[in-house]
């Protein structure tokens, strides 16, 4: 076998004294802030004027930490018509001590009234005030990254790929 007893030893003391001689590579972070991605995930923002209250994002919480409350409104209609009703916004809240960052509230949001900021200084001394109201969540929406530029290489969507098919069928001149 010829193993020595003790050699584990050694060699644990000898990274021990190899990584003793390095110089640290610590940031002092409140004087430093740290480099992160540009698409890092921080907190959810809103963009209020894109909700229409349709309770999707608190639905399918899996913590169910999505607070909101709405009232309905009636337009009066324009030309004699029928009046229309829509849900108004009047809370709209995330408690962030709850909340385990999955992003599922952003995905099935179909109005893209919620998004990723980079933001992730927003610590309190108070677990209670963890829960941010719609004009905190506001005021991170001005943080959120512009996305990402189309991929040029990329096939088009096939939306844009349908209505270039049918123009290139349709020759000029020809009736419908």
């Amino acid at each position: 076998m010829g193993r020595l007893p003790g050699g584990g030893l050694a060699k644990g003391l000898a990274v021990t004294l190899r990584t003793m001689t390095r110089r640290s590579i610590t940031r002092q972070y409140p004087e430093v802030q740290p480099d992160l991605p540009p698409r890092s995930r921080g907190v959810i923002a809103l963009f209020e004027e894109n909700c229409t209250v349709c309770m999707l994002c608190a639905r399918e919480c899996p913590d169910w930490c999505i607070y909101i409350d709405s009232h309905k409104e009636t337009l009066p209609a324009e030309g004699g018509g029928r009046a229309r009703t829509r849900n108004v916004l009047d809370r709209f809240a995330i408690d962030f001590a709850l909340c385990m960052y999955c992003g599922i509230c952003i995905e099935v949001c179909p109005f893209d009234a919620l998004f990723w900021s980079p933001e992730f200084e927003y610590a309190e001394y108070d677990i209670a005030e963890l829960t941010h109201e719609k004009e905190r969540l506001r005021e991170w929406m001005w943080t959120v990254p512009p996305p990402q530029a189309h991929d040029p290489a990329a096939e088009p969507p096939k939306e844009i790929a349908a209505a270039a098919k049918a123009a290139a069928r349709r020759r000029p001149g020809t009736p419908r």
